[in-house]
């Protein structure tokens, strides 16, 4: 159940409460550790806001940034955290170091302790620029992902009634008898018999009866056809006389006399200048090497020398 506005104002109070009296308890250890190192007033004063307002910046930083540098804030709240921790163990082994007025002064008895003890708390500072510019700048380029818009909740109920029936396994799904497989129906597909040719046949030659077609058995695709023999004609079958008209040749061949007395009537009134093959060709209806041969012979005609006859 989710808080409503009042209450997350006052959680957020009561955190802010929190941290403000923390944050004085742990000022007061690190002012007397900085005056212990050798700040003056004012820097001891400053001190406790450089190491603890760090964490508060890097606690804001993670809950702003996502991925990599979340974790990286989160990276640096534990370091800070753990500093300072050290720092306020520190000042309550120290003695010396609850002084109304500190003086500067050692951290340990072990000098190895008190060298790192100093080093620890004289790069606090330090590391809180470096950081804490770091993560001011991831802060600001950092851009949230896009919000969807909530479905509403009669679709937001139809989506997930339709996936949960989609992701059912196949055990969950009601059984049924698969129904026979019925084998398609086989199509008994006929061949037809050859065509016949039909054209003109010489007299000579006995014509091959014609079959008719319900005496022709018709034979199914995929078996194998049988050879059917022509019928033998009891008596010969006679001439059929005389070759139709359309069955002739448009027009008879004619002989090289023929060709050139046609030549001669069709070139009569022509002058030589006009008696081209072309022209007799296309006249006398012939042949160009024959329309060739005439020219020629026309030409020597009316010159008077003689050339053979095509």
């Amino acid at each position: 159940m989710s808080l409503n506005r009042k209450g997350r104002a006052a959680l957020v109070f009561a955190l802010v409460a929190v941290v403000a009296m923390a944050f004085r308890v742990s000022w007061n250890a690190l002012r007397d550790i900085a005056n212990a190192i050798g700040a003056d007033h004012t820097a001891a004063t400053l001190y406790p806001f450089v190491v603890d307002g760090l964490m508060a910046l890097a606690l804001v930083a993670t809950l702003v940034l996502a991925g990599n540098d979340r974790k990286f804030a989160l990276r640096v709240l534990g370091t800070y955290t753990g500093a300072s921790l050290v720092l306020n163990y520190v000042h309550g082994l120290v003695p010396a170091l609850h002084g109304a007025t500190v003086d500067w002064g050692r951290l340990a008895d072990w000098d190895p302790a008190n060298w790192a003890l100093v080093l620890l708390a004289t790069s606090l500072p330090v590391g809180s620029i470096y950081f804490g510019s770091d993560l001011v700048a991831k802060v600001l380029h950092h851009q949230p992902a896009p919000t969807t818009a909530p479905i509403p909740a009669p679709l937001a109920n139809v989506e997930e009634s339709t996936e949960t029936t989609r992701k059912r396994s196949t055990a969950d799904l009601p059984e049924s008898t698969p129904e026979p497989i019925t084998p398609p129906a086989v199509v008994n597909l006929v061949r037809m018999p050859d065509p016949v040719p039909v054209g003109f046949l010489k007299s000579t030659l006995p014509l091959k009866p014609v079959p008719a077609i319900g005496s022709t058995p018709l034979t199914p695709i995929g078996s194998t056809p049988q050879r059917t023999v022509a019928a033998t004609s009891v008596r010969p079958r006679a001439a059929t006389g005389r070759v139709p008209t359309v069955a002739r040749s448009p027009q008879p061949r004619r002989t090289e006399v023929e060709l050139l007395d046609a030549a001669r009537t069709a070139t009569a009134n022509l002058p030589d200048a006009k008696v081209t093959a072309e022209g007799i060709r296309r006249a006398i209806h012939t042949s160009p090497a024959n329309a060739r041969k005439l020219r020629d012979t026309l030409l020597a005609e009316r010159a008077g020398t003689t050339v053979g006859t095509p």
